[in-house]
Order: structure tokens, then sequence, then C-alpha cells
């Protein structure tokens, strides 16, 4: 059976997709702030909500609280979702609570999949790659915000279900097709006319921004979320070195 790709947005679209892999992508700002804090040493623990987070911030020695809801940092918390202030801080020994208002609630939806994974514009590559060895079904399902799937999602779900794609998987619907079609080949900044763009903007924070456009493909690791912490997976060579293509099953056609 050829494997498949399937693309979809919000949190409660997971349940539609048990039997794949889940593929989580918040690029502004969740996503790209877990990946960032694993790679960085942190041990990451997304959380679903401010409910979930405080027993859990009980339970661990000094953790770091880091997060927004509804663009607003919560009460008691260290400081909000930013990948790029978080690579100013040195206490990587303290465990990190991450929340946010639909990144951390999709990749919670985890729990009930093969596999879960949380990918950004950093490791689109590698979480490529990654699925190709061992996930014939895979959904890559963008957060959203406010009802909308943000530009910067689709462009990165669409990256990459096209590597997937390229290597032998089917679109599993005409929507995942139009979304790979339409961000194909696209800049990395086709995403500036975003909402999540214009809110950067209006409240003074394009220095993420700026980290995400400066780190697009920059990690060749995939981030694995187990157990409630994401896990960062041995890194991998370069790419020139590590992508090996799936042959298509016999009497099937290679796209």
């Amino acid at each position: 059976m050829q494997p498949t790709v399937v693309i979809d947005c919000f949190p409660e679209s997971a349940a539609r997709h048990r039997d794949a892999a889940l593929v989580a992508v918040d690029v502004i700002r969740a996503t790209t702030t877990a990946v960032t804090a694993a790679a960085a040493g942190w041990r990451c623990y997304p959380t679903p909500s401010l409910e979930a987070a405080v027993p859990l911030a009980a339970h661990l020695p000094n953790p770091l609280l880091v997060g927004e809801l509804g663009g607003n940092m919560p009460f008691g918390f260290d400081m909000t979702n930013s990948p790029a202030a978080l690579t100013l801080r040195t206490d990587i020994h303290r465990p990190l609570i991450l929340i946010s208002t639909s990144g951390t609630q999709l990749i919670a939806q985890g729990a009930a999949h093969p596999a879960c994974y949380v990918a950004c514009l950093r490791n689109y590559r590698a979480q490529a790659e990654h699925l190709v060895a061992g996930h014939p079904r895979v959904a890559v399902i963008g957060a959203g915000s406010r009802g909308e799937f943000r530009e910067e999602d689709q462009l990165c779900c669409a990256w990459i279900a096209e590597e997937l794609i390229r290597v032998g998987y089917a679109a599993a619907d005409r929507t995942t097709e139009e979304i790979v079609a339409r961000w194909s080949g696209a800049p990395a900044d086709a995403f500036l006319g975003s909402k999540s763009v214009e809110y950067l903007r209006r409240s003074g924070q394009l220095q993420d921004l700026e980290f995400i456009l400066e780190h697009v493909d920059d990690l060749h690791a995939v981030f694995a979320v187990r157990e409630g912490v994401v896990s960062m997976l041995p890194v991998l060579p370069p790419a020139t070195e590590r992508w090996v293509p799936a042959a298509p099953a016999a009497g099937e056609v290679e796209l």
C-alpha cells in the first residue's frame, strides 16, 4: 500500500487521523520555541492548558514557565513564548513548561497517535526524512489561530508534505494537494502577510520573526514527544548523505 500524507489544521482535527503519525506545527511560535528549547538542552514539557501547567509546575523543581494564552503571558510566568528570548537564557538545568493558545493543545493530542513529533521551519527537512524511515501514514497539522490556518503553518506543513510526496507518498486529499502546490518553491518569508506576523509587529516582538527567518533548515534533528517531554533524537548527518528516497511498492507509480 502506498504511504500517505495529509495536511490539516487545528488541535481538534487530530482526532480524524488517529492512525497516523502526528507532526505538530506552530511556527509562530510554540513549536519553534519547543524545538529551540530541546535543541539547547532544556527538558521541555508542552502542556495543553494553564490547568495542566499548575500541578506540573508544583511537581517539578524550580521550573521555567514559558508561554502565552491569547497573546498574553499568564500571571506568574517567567517569559512569553519567544524562541529568540529563550536563546539568551543560561538556566538550561531548569525544566521548562511550555503553554500556548493552540500549539501545545495540538501537541497534547499526540498521546493518541502512533507517534508525535514537534516541527517548525528549523527542522522541516529532517522531520520529513525521519518519517520516511518508519511512518506510512502521516498527518501534518497546523495549530491554527483564531479559527485560521495561518500562512506560516501552511508553508511549513506544505514543505514537509512535499518532501514526502517527492519520494513516493500520496497526498491523502485534494486540500493537501492544493496546499503543497500553493507553497511549493515559495521563499521562507512568503508568509509575511500573516496575521501572526502582524501581531508580532504590533506587540514589538519582531525579534522572533527575525529568529524564525534566520534559522530555516538549520537543525538536522527530529523532536519527538515521549511521556510528555520533547526529546531530541540523534542528530542526522548532512542532507546530501542522509536522504534515501523510499521506493514505491510494486505496481505503484512514483509521484
